[in-house]
């Protein structure tokens, strides 16, 4: 993730440990206890089924598959917990369809955990907000992909948007800490100030805009992905909507995930811009250390398959009902996935091998990689920095 909002406008924001560490400026006191050590986020895709069935969705599968029951993925928490885990963030498929969601919520949140959860939103009423405030969950994720016509023909429900927005009131309504998340394509990137526009409108406090990963049904429309310029336009007009909402009072956490170079990206007109903090950032960046793949961010599937990432679901590593997570992720094998990811840097190729940026990106995203080239180390097309701009 690249927070504009954190090094474009200086915001101080609750993950900062979780990016930065200890080094990263006058941090909360509270928040300090997530960088002791670094363990991963686990994104848990506590069950395949949905009720929708969104166009670009990286987790859709067929068939009926042997989720964990209840049991076992209580035991899951106990481990996750004990590991040092700093954030469970519950997904799906949808995970309100799960019927013991909440119960695995609210036992996660008593073992220490700082739980969210990616959700379309179409579930949620006044009612379930309510128990999700109760329960103590730090965050609701609601995809939004447009304004209703584009909102729903992406999520091939029409009235998924109405259900959607109004889920984002309720939580609100309620106190919980709600934000959008919006994936990019060619079809819905005309909507983004229209998103922007909402965000004011409706005092909502966090945005995430993810890049399309060619995974799951993703693989069907890797045509629609952005182009290089559309990306960097892109990325301008987000940094820009966001220094508008700073200057109406309003400090909007911003994020983009799932293409580091934004990051060098920003830096780089920082530097155009004469912006003082340009040195800072860069700082901040190399702190980050670009994509955690494998180190910083696991996956667990539904039916307890442990993955690198959330996307790359043809790359298993382990699964938690033959081994804990803490050791398959805890005790890797010297030539296994994980051990090799996490010194990414040393295996990497093309144009990245020089790249005067690779330690401030980590050779951007592994599974968009593979998926476009059929090398685990091959270039990810996803990066829109120029020769000149990496130094080649």
């Amino acid at each position: 993730m690249i927070g504009i909002s954190k090094l474009y406008m200086g915001q101080v924001e609750v993950s900062d440990p979780l990016r930065y560490g200890r080094q990263s400026g006058k941090l909360p006191s509270h928040l300090l206890q997530f960088s002791k050590d670094k363990k991963p986020v686990v994104v848990w895709n506590v069950t395949s089924a949905c009720n929708l069935k969104c166009a670009h969705c990286y987790a859709a599968t067929t068939g009926a598959p042997d989720e964990l029951k209840t049991q076992e993925a209580l035991a899951v928490i106990d481990d996750l917990a004990a590991f040092g885990c700093p954030v469970l963030l519950l997904s799906g498929g949808e995970p309100f369809v799960r019927p013991d969601i909440l119960t695995l919520a609210k036992y996660a949140v008593s073992k220490g955990l700082r739980v969210v959860f990616s959700t379309n939103g179409t579930l949620i009423d006044s009612e379930l907000a309510a128990e999700i405030k109760a329960i103590g969950v730090s965050y609701v994720g609601i995809s939004i992909d447009g304004m209703e016509k584009i909102h729903d023909h992406f999520r091939r429900c029409e009235g998924a948007f109405k259900k959607s927005t109004a889920a984002i009131r309720y939580c609100r309504e309620a106190g919980v800490k709600v934000g959008l998340r919006v994936v990019l394509t060619k079809e819905n990137v005309g909507e983004i100030p229209a998103i922007f526009d909402m965000i004011e409108a409706e005092r909502i406090p966090r945005i995430c805009l993810y890049h399309l990963v060619y995974s799951g049904r993703g693989a069907e429309i890797a045509e629609l992905d952005l182009d290089h310029k559309q990306r960097r336009d892109t990325l301008d007009m987000i940094i820009d909507r966001t220094k508008r909402l700073y200057d109406k009072g309003m400090p909007v956490e911003v994020l983009t995930v799932d293409n580091h170079c934004d990051g060098p990206y920003l830096y780089m007109r920082m530097l155009r811009e004469g912006n003082p903090r340009a040195a800072e950032v860069m700082k901040l960046l190399e702190m980050n250390g670009g994509n955690s793949t494998g180190h910083g961010l696991a996956s667990i599937s539904w039916d307890g398959t442990v993955y690198p990432d959330q996307f790359w679901r043809n790359m298993p590593v382990g699964n938690v009902r033959d081994k804990p997570f803490s050791e398959i992720w805890g005790n890797p094998e010297p030539d296994s996935l994980l051990a090799v990811l996490r010194e990414k840097k040393k295996h990497v190729t093309g144009k990245c091998i020089k790249c005067k940026f690779l330690n401030v990106c980590g050779g951007n995203f592994r599974a968009r990689a593979q998926a476009a080239t059929g090398n685990l180390w091959g270039v990810d097309p996803a990066c829109y920095l120029t020769d000149e701009e990496i130094g080649l």
